[in-house]
């Protein structure tokens, strides 16, 4: 399938910056990567190695320091008193002579993929200033690690405990990396370490052990102040830690798995967000031209509703606050029920739910239309009583900006079907619907090939796109009638309406991310 001459070439290629080795080859023979490897392995008789499937790599990092896995693009693993090199081109006869010249003697050659094993070097190389150095802490009470000293957890006894170097070394990693999740999962043999950064999991590291993974879950259950005794039931909870001199939220969940129990810990850097939100503006989000002209017109109507729509972590209430922040003049009496309060606004009365106590999205609504708002944000409407009070605020002279879960602005009509609003009730309320994801851009540092920076995926920061639906007469009196969501679609389309994937691929045309990540956050049907 690939000559040798065609895979030299694109080898030179991918290191001018055009793009990793499997995936120029990939392009050329109109398959997958993932089609590529065992290809190659078939044509010069290697066998291959999935290095984003394995579970028991093991670098030997002794025999082929980093550096020079970088500069190879190889690496040597263990595989029990076994030593085997994994690498990329083979074609390079250079490896195997440089491999003999320096004594490096191994069972045998395995191919990966360029893109997995950048990935996995990266994943090294970035541990290498946190996590790896667990297992010595562990086992060694005088170790020390630069930068766990920074973080004070103001509701924990100082202590040397390895566990809690553990947690702190985790969260501090975490932090770093720009994280917004932490997931500790339990496994078979212990318990594995992963990331979300830039809404995709990325694991960070494993740890064997079947009881560490017990003591790390719960450290944490301690810090949220959960019952460490309960095992069998899911429990949530929250801390508060101070890293590099800001105060940190974290939200916890606790979940019983097969091997033991999972905690995901949610990163809540208010200090952070409210830094970003000074000045922050819908420019700032990456949106194209028109929908964020779309945008900052609904939010300057006198009164009516605007809804964003979208998955969980799709930027939904970034979007809002930015819209907010152009219009908060001081002018407008602005308030806002949430859950939580994800950022800080001056001038901008902010309210948290407070379920344990009663105070719900629709109770929490209902006080603040006697407190003589103009402009109102409702953190979600997830109910009906939320729904209908929304409603009838923006009716009665109010701009209402709220969330609702949905996949794109079409489906948003059927949730609020599903929740008994009045149809004619919403038309005549609605402003417009905006649907929005996010996308991974390539970084900047590597052109999307994988380093240091961006911890190997190629990829470093998002995007937002949205799909806009302003509403006029015709789909007024559409909706209002309940005509098919396909006619709707259609007329929303002639007047201006443009849809996800569409503002997804120009993305790709503009060579500012890949066709893979574009089909991970939108629908080929939409």
């Amino acid at each position: 399938m690939f000559e040798p001459g065609v895979i030299r070439d694109a080898w030179r290629r991918a290191r001018k910056g055009a793009s990793t080795l499997d995936a120029i080859l990939a392009q050329q023979a109109g398959v997958s990567p993932e089609e590529v490897l065992p290809e190659l392995g078939r044509t010069f008789h290697y066998a291959v190695c999935r290095l984003d499937l394995a579970l028991d790599i093991v670098p030997a990092l002794d025999v082929l320091g980093l550096p020079d896995c970088r500069r190879l693009f190889a690496l040597v693993v263990a595989r029990g008193d076994a030593r085997v090199l994994l690498f990329v081109d083979p074609t390079d006869d250079n490896l195997q002579r440089w491999a003999d010249a320096k004594g490096i003697a191994v069972a045998a050659r395995e191919l990966v993929l360029e893109s997995e094993l950048l990935s996995l070097l990266a994943r090294l190389e970035a541990a290498a200033s946190a996590l790896p150095g667990m297992l010595d802490l562990m086992f060694s009470d005088s170790g020390k690690r630069p930068g766990v000293e920074e973080i004070s957890l103001a509701r924990i006894d100082e202590t040397a405990s390895p566990v809690i170097r553990l947690i702190n070394s985790t969260l501090f990693d975490a932090m770093g990396a720009g994280a917004s999740d932490i997931h500790i999962e339990a496994a078979a043999g212990g318990l594995v370490v992963k990331y979300r950064i830039d809404g995709v999991l990325t694991e960070a590291g494993r740890l064997p052990g079947a009881e560490l993974n017990e003591k790390a879950i719960s450290r944490v259950k301690v810090m949220a102040e959960l019952d460490i005794t309960e095992r069998r039931v899911p429990q949530d909870g929250r801390f508060k830690a101070r890293i590099r001199d800001r105060d940190i939220d974290f939200r916890v969940s606790i979940m019983p798995s097969i091997y033991g129990e999972d905690a995901v810990i949610r990163i809540l850097d208010k200090e952070h967000l409210s830094d970003q939100l000074a000045g922050l503006t819908l420019d700032h989000l990456g949106f194209d031209a028109q929908p964020m002209e779309v945008i900052r017109q609904l939010a300057r109507e006198p009164h009516g509703m605007l809804l964003v729509t979208g998955p969980t972590g799709s930027g939904k209430t970034t979007t809002l606050y930015a819209a907010i922040s152009e219009i908060n003049d001081g002018a407008s009496k602005i308030m806002t029920i949430e859950d939580p309060v994800e950022y800080q606004v001056p001038g901008v009365l902010q309210i948290p739910v407070n379920e344990r106590k009663g105070l719900t999205f629709a109770r929490g609504l209902r006080s603040i239309l006697r407190h003589d708002p103009d402009k109102i944000m409702v953190g979600e409407i997830r109910d009906p009583d939320t729904a209908q009070i929304a409603v009838q605020a923006a009716l009665t002279g109010h701009l209402v900006f709220s969330t609702v879960h949905a996949n794109n602005v079409f489906d948003v009509l059927g949730r609020f079907e599903h929740m008994q609003v009045d149809p004619y009730s919403l038309v005549s309320a609605l402003n417009g619907v905006v649907a929005q994801r996010l996308v991974r851009v390539f970084c900047v540092s590597c052109a999307g090939k994988g380093c240091v920076e961006c911890r190997g995926t190629g990829f470093k920061g998002r995007r937002a796109i949205g799909e806009c639906m302003v509403l006029n007469d015709e789909l007024r009196e559409m909706i209002a009638t309940r005509t098919p969501i396909r006619a709707i679609k259609e007329a929303a389309c002639r007047n201006g309406t443009r849809l996800l994937r569409e503002s997804a691929e120009d993305l790709v045309r503009k060579g500012l991310t890949r066709q893979d990540e574009i089909d991970r956050v939108t629908s080929a049907r939409s």
